[in-house]
């Protein structure tokens, strides 16, 4: 399936960290965990989750997820 060209948009103006944040959270990670992967504290993941979301339109993170795939990450 080819990336949504409007999604792929959305995704390419975040930051590298906050693409790394979404991918993980595209693959079902929780904040906790995120943040062991990444070497980042809980609060930390969570102020870049909810910018990630207000970035990209979405209101959860099933629909932040679904943004992501589209994109194609």
């Amino acid at each position: 399936m080819p990336a949504d060209p409007d999604s792929l948009r959305l995704v390419e103006s975040l930051t590298d960290r906050r693409r790394d944040i979404l991918r993980l959270l595209a693959g079902g990670l929780s904040n906790a965990a995120i943040a062991s992967e990444l070497g980042l504290t809980e609060g930390t993941v969570k102020g870049h989750v909810s910018q990630v979301m207000e970035r990209l339109g979405a209101t959860n993170r099933v629909e932040a997820a679904r943004v992501a795939f589209r994109a194609g990450l």
